[in-house]
């Protein structure tokens, strides 16, 4: 059974909210104009620069970034026109497309990454008040353990 919001507890989430959307909005804001990288794009090129061989297969990719397959297709092509990415059909089996991070993509995720973290720090300090910023901290330190848990639990011990 999940518990109702009293009329104080849904005005601090409809706060939350408002201040995530504002957040979001000023983050994408700042990383179009320091390099002209959408948060779709900084997204894509980050999970393609921590992937085996800097690829991954589009379906692995939509999934990470939880877009529909057309999204992700149309994301694609957009960022291939630019030279960010290349799409190329996948090594192991030849079946499907796999999108691949270009010389190109690595280096604009390089100068971005600065610019969106300071851009990330200082307004997270300007919008968020003390007790969201603990609030987040809580979540995050919970979301850490059980990642922990998890990694620790699907690793097998060494002979």
């Amino acid at each position: 059974m999940t518990e109702s919001l009293d009329s104080a507890g849904m005005a601090c989430w409809r706060a939350y909210i408002e201040s995530s959307q504002r957040l979001f909005t000023q983050l994408e804001d700042d990383l179009r104009a320091d390099s002209e990288l959408s948060f779709a794009d900084y997204h894509v090129l980050v999970l393609l620069s921590e992937a085996p061989g800097q690829r991954l297969r589009m379906g692995e990719l939509a999934g990470r970034l939880v877009f529909s397959p057309s999204r992700l297709t149309y994301q694609i092509t957009t960022m291939q026109k630019r030279g960010l990415v290349a799409r190329q059909s996948c090594a192991e089996d030849g079946r499907g497309s796999e999108a691949v991070l270009t010389a190109a993509g690595l280096l604009a995720l390089r100068e971005a990454a600065p610019h969106h973290l300071r851009s990330v720090r200082a307004h997270l300090m300007d919008d968020l008040d003390d007790a969201e910023v603990a609030c987040l901290t809580r979540v995050f330190e919970r979301l850490g353990r059980r990642l922990r848990r998890d990694r620790d639990a699907s690793s097998t011990p060494s002979e």
